[in-house]
């Protein structure tokens, strides 16, 4: 059943738009003195100093997880850049030479410039090979071709800098369950 919500008539002073704007300026000129003689009372952060601390769920940067020995987990199905409403992720794939899995990247570039950073990439991958959780926000280059994001800057990430708690970062290289992983891996249980 649809809610009809009746929108009451302006007064003459209302209809004049004169009030309204005479308001609006009042509020910016509150502002811009609050500026001038209150400055300590904004809030401001002294960027890149002092980093405003960023949950560990938000969107940003992408990188690839890593399988116990170093390659990429992804599997080149195409998923994430099917889902991708920008179509900002290209794939090239491969054979792979591992007997667990049939194809790898051969090539896997995320162009950030038309990046939307919507996270639909990570919730198709089928194998949780992309993450959004870089905690890394600011986009600055000096050319458009540093933008593009390859393989091999997508897992240039330490698992010291994830938390304890994140199993399938703990399993990449230099991770606390490495060890463990590997030997699953080699087992042919850890897939």
């Amino acid at each position: 059943m649809t809610k009809v919500i009746e929108r009451r008539e302006m007064n003459t002073v209302e209809q004049a738009y004169l009030y309204e704007a005479a308001k609006g300026l009042v509020g910016t000129a509150k502002h811009l003195l609050r500026g001038f003689f209150q400055h300590e009372t904004i809030p401001t952060v002294s960027y890149p100093e002092q980093i405003i601390p960023i949950p560990q769920d938000y969107r940003a940067h992408h990188r690839l997880m890593k399988r116990p020995d170093g390659d990429p987990r992804c599997v080149a199905c195409f998923m994430c850049s099917t889902a991708c409403p920008a179509r900002c992720i290209s794939i090239e794939a491969e054979e792979s030479k591992d007997g667990h899995i049939e194809k790898k990247p051969k090539k896997f570039e995320i162009d950030l410039l038309v990046c939307v950073f919507c996270g639909l990439c990570e919730e198709a991958c089928p194998v949780d090979a992309i993450r959004m959780d870089t905690k890394k926000v600011s986009v600055v280059a000096d050319s458009r071709e540093k933008f593009v994001r390859d393989m091999d800057s997508l897992m240039d990430w330490d698992p010291s800098d994830y938390p304890a708690d994140d199993d399938q970062s703990q399993k990449a290289p230099g991770g606390r369950l490495n060890a463990q992983a590997r030997t699953e891996w080699a087992g042919g249980t850890g897939h």
